[in-house]
């Protein structure tokens, strides 16, 4: 990279071609508030994505995927025909730690893997464990199978790729410094510039990821954030600003965390993200709030739970809801919507041709 084509830039919300993943995701997915993201994919053959877990896996086999095959999914039409113009051939995923902790889970990491003809890329040196490291692997299944699946990939992939194959780097130890800007193409990002990190902590497998004042960039003309969620306090609940989640035992809110004899907030139950943190799957969020039922469930059953006033419940959340002027579509709307949808799938051999803006959805939901 020619050190004079850029300048530096922190302020990512100040040049094009940078995204938030979730952002991208909603916008291959149909989602109507992103339908008009339109990401360049057509300018640079190279896209960074910052962040090794589900979301960023998942948008890498979006980009790096043959577009034959995507077609036979439910992707929105309008995103399968900017990824069969797309140049984007190389995808490199940013990760602060190494391979041991990559925040992905295997099944997803395996069907990234698994993509055809392309090559994986990883440095043999970033695929060396420590004693700290082997801790983790040992009290952790899903962390091995991460790691053991990395490992297998970087032993087989084709070193240097093939003519014209499309290429995923998987690269650890590394944190992003700040992005730089293009002097040919104003406003838009040209780089990332990255900082090699080494880990510190304990034996029992907690470390932390620490700059180490080595710097490297890489070209590229898109940028996918994918580099976490955190959770904000919510007036009137009890909070852990450290963790983003509100403090809990089995979905149960505790009022007072810091003794050892639990004090529950009666009546109050969290679930999902606000409960556990950004983790899982959607497997995991049912176990999350089968969870919590239980724990209210069983509150009910032991009469912790009690009223001496009628509650409106379902009638009164209508009420308030007309009151806001918020439109409320019945289940009955949503299956004209998934009927339209899997009508207008049929007719493309695919599962579904998905309904991309609120007016049409609005519009089929209203017939």
């Amino acid at each position: 990279m020619n050190q004079f084509s850029f300048h530096f830039c922190k302020l990512c919300k100040e040049l094009g071609g940078i995204h938030a993943a979730r952002e991208f995701v909603w916008w291959y997915n149909g989602h109507p508030d992103c339908r008009n993201l339109a990401p360049d994919l057509t300018s640079t053959d190279t896209a960074v994505i910052l962040g090794q877990g589900n979301v960023a896996l998942d948008v890498a086999r979006i980009l790096l995927r043959p577009t034959m095959e995507l077609a036979k999914t439910d992707i929105a039409s309008h995103a399968l025909a900017a990824l069969e113009e797309s140049s984007i051939r190389k995808v490199y995923l940013i990760g602060r730690r190494g391979p041991v902790q990559a925040a992905c889970t295997a099944k997803e990491l395996r069907e990234v893997l698994g993509i055809k003809d392309i090559s994986i890329q990883v440095k043999q040196a970033d695929l060396v464990t420590t004693p700290a490291d082997e801790v983790v692997m040992k009290n952790n299944r899903i962390r091995r199978r991460v790691y053991d699946l990395i490992l297998k990939a970087a032993s087989s992939g084709h070193s240097p790729p093939l003519p014209d194959q499309r290429e995923l780097h998987l690269v650890f130890f590394r944190k992003p410094d700040r992005f730089l800007e293009s002097k040919d193409r104003s406003g838009h990002v040209a780089g990332v510039l990255l900082e090699e990190t080494t880990l510190q902590g304990d034996d029992l497998g907690k470390q932390i990821a620490v700059g180490n004042g080595v710097f490297e960039e890489i070209s590229c003309g898109l940028v996918l954030k994918s580099i976490g969620f955190k959770s904000v306090a919510i007036d009137g609940l009890p909070f852990d600003h450290d963790k983003g989640i509100v403090p809990n035992v089995g979905g149960r809110v505790l009022a007072d965390s810091s003794t050892d004899f639990p004090q529950y907030e009666t009546g109050l139950y969290v679930c999902g993200w606000l409960k556990r943190g950004p983790t899982g799957i959607i497997g995991t969020n049912l176990y999350c709030a089968e969870e919590t039922v239980a724990s209210l469930s069983e509150d009910i059953e032991r009469g912790v739970l009690t009223s001496n006033s009628a509650k409106p419940g379902r009638g009164g959340l209508l009420q308030l809801l007309d009151r806001r002027n918020i439109r409320v579509l019945q289940f009955h709307d949503w299956e004209r919507i998934d009927t339209e949808e899997k009508r207008g799938g049929n007719l493309k051999n695919k599962p579904r041709e998905k309904l991309a803006t609120w007016e049409e959805l609005l519009q089929v939901a209203s017939k």
